[in-house]
């Protein structure tokens, strides 16, 4: 499986998803919209400013396609569901133009009622054999990955959290995600398997040797004044890893 470096984009307004957007358009084909509604997580981002998505009018022209998000010609997105109970509330996020949503398994109240919704079924979300939204389910690291294995079997891609306290960014790395990572790769080995916090220079080659294949990083990206330096040596790192394995590889089969 290739490796994507994706960054992660926590805005408090529209303009700043727009600012930050623009910071990283045309050196990454998708950015990840972290949507937090100070209920599943104590911060707030946009478009929970006001209380309701239907309350800010940037997400009601989003929803209504009378708008696209920043960029939206040449920059992909997923949208990061930070938020409680998503299975009343996916409905209203996946007309406004993502090509990937994720939620929570912590946040889920009812699973029926999820699995009852007709776009977790995957032919809904197709065009010919073209998935059109991808939808991932997200596992905090304190999470027992064993008792929601039929769950990930419905979803498309899995994100496994790297920091303990969601929701924030530059948050210290949590090292039970690599033992996380290893147990779904281990069932799954065919299935993306995202990584969310803690992705930095320090930890990229851990998390791509324990099976991670999307590697989301927030303030390693946006911290830096460089942002194309800095998605470089994250990429550059993951090419060097890549290089090794296959060397080792070679070594083994002569």
């Amino acid at each position: 499986m290739s490796i994507d470096i994706i960054p992660a984009i926590m805005p408090k307004s529209f303009d700043e998803l727009f600012q930050r957007a623009g910071e990283v358009v045309g050196l990454v084909p998708l950015a990840q919209i972290d949507i937090m509604d100070g209920r599943f997580v104590a911060s707030k981002s946009w478009p929970y400013g006001l209380g309701y998505p239907e309350r800010d009018p940037d997400f009601l022209a989003l929803s209504r396609q009378e708008d696209g998000l920043p960029y939206w010609e040449t920059l992909d997105y997923e949208l990061d569901l930070m938020i409680d109970e998503p299975e009343k509330h996916l409905d209203e996020w996946l007309p406004i133009g993502a090509s990937r949503v994720i939620i929570h398994a912590e946040a889920v109240k009812d699973w029926n009622a999820l699995f009852a919704l007709d776009f977790l079924n995957p032919d809904a979300r197709r065009i010919g054999d073209d998935i059109v939204i991808a939808l991932g389910i997200a596992f905090n690291p304190d999470t027992d990955i064993s008792t929601y294995m039929e769950q990930i079997e419905r979803f498309d891609f899995v994100q496994c959290m790297g920091i303990a306290k969601i929701g924030y960014q530059g948050q210290p790395f949590d090292e039970r995600v690599l033992e996380q990572i290893n147990r779904i790769r281990s069932s799954f080995p065919n299935l993306p398997i995202a990584v969310d916090g803690g992705v930095n220079q320090e930890t990229i080659k851990e998390l791509v040797q324990a099976g991670a294949t999307r590697l989301v990083s927030g303030s390693a990206i946006f911290g830096a004044e460089d942002k194309e330096e800095a998605i470089g040596r994250l990429e550059s790192l993951v090419a060097d890893d890549e290089i090794v394995d296959d060397e080792e590889d070679d070594s083994i089969d002569e």
